[in-house]
């Protein structure tokens, strides 16, 4: 009778122990869903990443590199394709070569074999094209300067860093950074208080003193400008101390250095498209401040600096590259005697740098709003203006920095409504201004070729 309870009781213990089975089955469910995760965090990379493949270049294939998805597929974003669409069709890529045994290829089979699958995609002649010209650019290492220039709360640093993204840019460099270095330093000639918290007589002295500090700031970035010059190398200039007529004027002659809109008629068509979100009207309503423009281009003359001081700040600051710039680590920036011009276009470099100006601005009511904000979470020193002071400041450096619309420097009107199609429009602009700086080099020194 025991043994019969007995065998029972060991034939009852599955179901007595479903506290135990309902564990074993929420372990499994947990196992099953951490493998669904581990599978997503996975999802980026592929079972084709594994495999090499050889891309030879050259026309004897005397050298070759590894292809690499990533890389491509930020080429692909820069000719304006979505960052999900160029992921898939470098994959389609890497797919296609291993699958055929192709594990090595020129880069003319590459490239015909992407072609087709952008093509197949919807992205035709428009997109082959850029990709093409980027590819020039890259090869020819033409040095790239882009100045994103504007007053505070225009969204200097967003467009900077989205434009770095979206052109593949490494180097992205902020004024205030390189002041603040300056001013920190010994004996630096800069105001602890920003120009625009200061008092002034006039609106010209305001905008003389406002270029005298952009002078100082230019010099500070002598040395990674210099470098981006003889490497060939590409950054983004952003901040507020940035005045557009020191960087584009030509300081042996004084002449303004001639910008990709001005060489190209294409460009100035291009601006004038509704779409752009470009204030083409900014001439007339700066017609103010024209008088204190033409008085501020050669403040330099009148300059009240110490050269020794200068010198002492340069040789103690170092290069300020905030993303992609670890080679310049520790490198010093050495300014010249300041009676010595420099002119960056005469830096020997493998090819003529292309230098593209921005203003960004805003509309007055949104601009008000948002400088109303940011100056209610700032304290500046005890002499500084009250608000009005400040906006009625800062107003009249937008509205200098604007007057160099006439001379054919883009001016952008920024809005958080339509800020994406800002951000494209900027886009496809930054890259018709390569392509114009890209011809305008190869005719050069085809022309120089034919005189030699």
């Amino acid at each position: 009778m025991e043994k019969m309870k007995k065998d029972k009781r060991v034939a009852a213990s599955p179901k007595s122990d479903g506290g135990s089975g309902g564990d074993d089955v929420d372990d499994n469910e947990d196992f099953s869903f951490s493998n669904i995760r581990f599978n997503c965090f996975r999802n980026p990379s592929s079972k084709y990443d594994f495999v090499k493949v050889k891309v030879w270049l050259g026309d004897h294939a005397d050298h070759y590199y590894v292809f690499s998805r990533f890389l491509l597929s930020r080429m692909l974003t820069v000719t304006k394709i979505p960052n999900h669409v160029a992921l898939k069709i470098a994959l389609e890529l890497k797919k296609l070569l291993v699958d055929n045994s192709l594990l090595d290829v020129s880069q003319s089979d590459l490239e015909a074999n992407l072609f087709k699958l952008m093509e197949r995609r919807g992205y035709g002649e428009e997109y082959i094209n850029r990709y093409k010209m980027m590819t020039r650019f890259h090869h020819q290492r033409v040095p790239l300067v882009i100045l994103v220039c504007g007053t505070a709360c225009v969204g200097k640093s967003t467009i900077a860093t989205q434009l770095a993204q979206r052109l593949n840019l490494p180097n992205v460099l902020q004024t205030e950074m390189v002041y603040e270095l300056l001013r920190t330093s010994t004996d630096a000639p800069l105001a602890s208080a920003p120009v625009w918290a200061r008092k002034f007589s006039s609106q010209e002295e305001l905008v003389t003193e406002f270029v005298r500090e952009c002078r100082i700031v230019r010099k500070g970035l002598n040395g990674d400008l210099r470098k981006a010059m003889k490497d060939g190398k590409s950054v983004i200039i952003e901040g507020i101390h940035l005045d557009p007529s020191i960087y584009l004027m030509d300081e042996d002659s004084k002449a303004p250095a001639t910008t990709p809109e001005k060489a190209n008629p294409e460009l100035a068509a291009f601006r004038d498209d509704p779409a752009t979100q470009v204030e083409n009207n900014a001439a007339s309503a700066c017609g103010s401040c024209s008088e204190s423009s033409n008085s501020a281009e050669h403040v330099s003359s009148g300059e009240k600096i110490s050269t020794n001081q200068v010198n002492k700040v340069a040789d103690s600051l170092e290069s300020v590259a905030l993303a992609g710039a670890s080679e310049d680590k520790g490198e010093k920036i050495k300014v010249p005697h300041m009676d010595r011009n420099i002119s960056l276009r005469k830096e020997k470099a493998n090819a003529e740098p292309i230098i593209i100006p921005i203003v960004l601005k805003m509309a007055d009511f949104d601009h008000k709003a948002l400088l109303e904000e940011w100056i209610s979470t700032h304290t500046f020193s005890d002499e500084s203006l009250d608000k009005d002071g400040l906006i009625s400041n800062l107003k009249t450096i937008q509205d200098y920095l604007c007057s160099f619309n006439s001379q054919g420097l883009k001016v952008v009107n920024i809005s958080a409504t339509t800020f994406p199609q800002t951000l494209d429009w900027l886009h496809g602009y930054l890259l018709q201004c390569i392509e114009q700086g890209i011809s305008s080099g190869s005719n050069e020194n085809g022309r120089q070729a034919a005189e030699s």
